[in-house]
């Protein structure tokens, strides 16, 4: 597969596209958890830490958003999201790993917090993130070190 993946920062253009994308993938798991999915709430998620936000480009086309924080001994995956056309294919796979790659050199712990209703906590798993805690709506999990033991890749 002839993946490029690379990323650039968001910003006030945008919106109308990272609007359009959290609708189609984040909407439905809030409506399954009877959260809000109003256009103003759906705004809010989209602005919350927006310095951090960054698109995913895949061939230089835009595909999704990932918004990370990285701190001293932490790395927090805030948001990712990949449009419904692409999902599938590998590409959160493909950036996870990435992400855990690269937090492993540095010996930091990786964290995310998914919806229960968001079968995306499959990958999670697969990928060796653990839970270790929740709320009525959502698992927080963890991926700590040991990524060269990780035989998928």
């Amino acid at each position: 597969m002839n993946t490029i993946i690379t990323y650039r920062k968001a910003s006030e253009n945008d919106m109308d596209y990272l609007l359009d994308l959290r609708t189609k993938t984040m909407n439905p798991h809030y409506a399954d958890s009877n959260l809000p999915t109003d256009k103003e709430t759906t705004l809010q998620r989209i602005l919350y830490q927006f310095d951090k936000a960054h698109i995913i480009l895949l061939n230089n086309e835009p595909v999704g958003l990932l918004k990370i924080d990285k701190v001293e001994n932490k790395t927090e995956v805030m948001q990712l999201q990949i449009d419904p056309s692409q999902q599938g294919k590998g590409l959160g796979k493909m950036i996870l790993t990435d992400i855990l790659e690269e937090a492993s050199k540095d010996k930091k712990t990786v964290t995310l917090s998914v919806l229960k209703t968001n079968k995306a906590q499959n990958l999670y798993a697969s990928l060796g993130f653990k839970i270790v805690g929740e709320d009525e709506h959502s698992f927080f999990m963890e991926f700590q070190g040991g990524f060269e033991n990780f035989s998928q890749l």
